[in-house]
């Protein structure tokens, strides 16, 4: 591809090349779309570009290096190493040294015929913003892929993964070829990919689109992340349908306060989707509700479904019937009323399922497909999953993170111990693993009164937003009858450390602390009772746990599993499990 064609509306500030390094383009900042022709006949812009890379390890000879500044590595400081493996053009947006550059290349072999494009040298490139640069120049090497494909977009602090895979069972059930970008993996067609990023960079990005639309799908459902919005990652993609679950304290370790928080989700509905497209609005939700009243003050000719269990919304959810076995409610919009039914849990998801409506509904899929298509899915892997060997008791493994998201699980689980008949049922007496001591010494944690119990095994990750750590200590030992206290991903930081930021805003004294993260869940089982409900939060689908900037295996479902086998061969617990409400 000519270098032309990769710098098509990248604001470009000037441009440097050939050895001699004589300038031969001059652009003010933010320029119109670029259509260099450089000197002579052939000019800088006619140099064939092989490849894209923003690693110098991935460049090859002939390809266009991207330098950004990343958290832990500047690109800038990797210009010569991209050089010496082959870069013939470079885009960069901090002050470099380009002479020096140039001859050490000029002691390198010369470049390829190919790559000269009539000048030859190399090709230094300034912008304005290299990572914006990048999404555009991505978005013009994979040949503009999201103007050929149907996109919805998801964004929000909770809910997205979920969401995604909502709209996936419905778009198959119509029919459709569809293509998942997400926290836990990258789906085209029946390929499937382990996620590295909740949204991918931008090369990679587009590259999928590509991948996608080659290999026939014609929907592609991506999760948005907000360091994506901020960083430019998904720009140049055309979305038909922009989703807006909700926004709660999260991730102000990168942007520092709410606003920049919101303004980052904001960008997917104002620059990103089409102008004739939809946007789909939590109405329940205060940055929802901002979010909505915003919008429809502004000049487009999008349009906007909201919903929600309030009035005033398009879809409104009522007569939620929650357990453990799934969902019923009524799903009403325009007048007309809906029975859904779901395998999903708990309140969060009646929202998921809600906003996966209006999304489809904007784009033709007609509603009993939509009904059948949320009927069909599935459990989401650590997304309030359930883990049932047989035990009396019930296990969730969910991915909560959050102030927001914890709370929520709690009083999920609460409503299950509501709608459960056990709460009369005489305690169980379990004989301690092995005789004597018990498991933990924790024989006191098991006396325990006839009613069933929600306890919660929750850490906060490291090296990440400080300031939710008290509000989830408080949020967990409000709702939950006993909490353990543990690691989750504490990277950098000492475990200690962040537990002890997390008891801080302890409101009550029914916890314990528990630094390993398989002792604190193999606790958790032994006190385990009928009919209690053990909840495992924060780390969902990973497997692995960060700790000095070493990933060790770890699986929250798979050692929740080993402790409970443990546990129903050890005291032989497996029992008629708590009777439920039919579902």
């Amino acid at each position: 591809m000519k270098l032309r064609q990769l710098l098509q509306n990248v604001d470009i500030i000037n441009v440097l090349q050939g050895c001699d390094y004589t300038p031969s383009l001059t652009l003010p900042p933010r320029g119109p779309a670029c259509h260099p022709s450089g000197r002579g006949e052939q000019g800088w812009g006619d140099m064939d570009i092989s490849g894209v890379a923003y690693d110098s390890r991935e460049v090859k000879e002939g390809y266009l290096f991207v330098a950004m500044t990343g958290k832990k590595y500047d690109g800038h400081d990797f210009i010569r190493n991209a050089i010496k493996k082959g870069a013939v053009a470079v885009v960069y947006e901090k002050a470099i040294d380009t002479q020096s550059l140039v001859n050490s290349q000029q002691s390198n072999p010369p470049l390829p015929p190919f790559a000269k494009g009539g000048m030859g040298g190399l090709c230094f490139i300034k912008v304005e913003n290299s990572r914006k640069a990048l999404a555009c120049i991505a978005n013009n090497y994979y040949e503009r892929p999201s103007e050929s494909l149907v996109l919805i977009g998801i964004t929000g602090t909770n809910g997205k993964t979920t969401t995604t895979y909502i709209l996936k069972s419905i778009l198959e059930t119509w029919g459709k070829k569809v293509g998942l970008i997400g926290t836990i993996q990258y789906v085209i067609k029946d390929k499937v990919y382990p996620a590295i990023y909740t949204t991918p960079e931008s090369l990679e990005f587009h590259g999928l689109l590509k991948d996608m639309f080659l290999l026939e799908c014609t929907h592609v459902i991506s999760e948005v992340s907000s360091h994506a919005l901020a960083q430019y990652r998904v720009d140049g993609t055309i979305f038909e349908v922009a989703i807006f679950t909700n926004l709660t304290r999260d991730h102000l370790d990168f942007h520092k306060t709410m606003e920049d928080y919101f303004r980052a989700k904001e960008r997917l509905f104002r620059v990103l989707l089409t102008r004739e497209g939809t946007s789909v609005i939590n109405l329940d939700d205060p940055y929802g509700r901002r979010l909505n009243s915003e919008l429809r003050t502004w000049d487009s000719k999008q349009k906007i479904v909201t919903y929600g269990f309030k009035e005033g919304a398009d879809i409104i959810a009522s007569e939620v019937d929650s357990s453990i076995n799934g969902l019923r409610f009524k799903m009403s919009f325009s007048g007309k009323n809906y029975d859904v039914s779901s395998h999903l849990i708990g309140l969060p998801n009646v929202y998921n399922i809600m906003s996966a409506a209006g999304a489809l509904l904007s784009i033709g899929v007609p509603w009993e497909i939509i009904l059948e298509g949320i009927e069909k899915t599935g459990d989401v892997t650590g997304r309030f999953e359930k883990v049932d060997l047989g035990q009396n008791f019930v296990c969730i493994v969910d991915y909560a993170h959050t102030e927001d998201a914890l709370e929520r699980l709690i009083e999920s689980a609460r409503e299950l111990l509501e709608k459960s008949s056990v709460s009369n049922t005489p305690s169980l007496t379990l004989p301690p693993r092995g005789g004597g001591q018990g498991w933990g010494g924790d024989s006191e944690l098991r006396t325990r009164n006839s009613s069933p119990r929600v306890i919660t095994v929750f850490g906060c990750g490291g090296d990440r937003d400080r300031g939710k750590r008290p509000r989830m200590g408080a949020v967990a030992t409000r709702l939950s009858d006993f909490v353990i206290i543990t690691s989750d991903n504490p990277r950098s930081e000492e475990p200690s450390d962040i537990i002890m930021e997390i008891v801080h805003g302890a409101e009550k004294r029914n916890y314990l602390i528990e630094v390993d993260r398989r002792e604190a869940i193999r606790r958790a089982v032994d006190m385990a009772d009928y009919g209690d409900v053990i909840l495992i939060a924060g780390k969902g689908h990973e497997d692995y746990q960060e700790i000095k900037g070493v990933r060790y295996t770890f699986n929250d479902r798979e050692v929740l599993e080993e402790t409970i086998k443990h546990k129903i061969q050890d005291t032989r617990c497996r029992i008629q499990p708590p009777s439920l409400p039919p579902y």
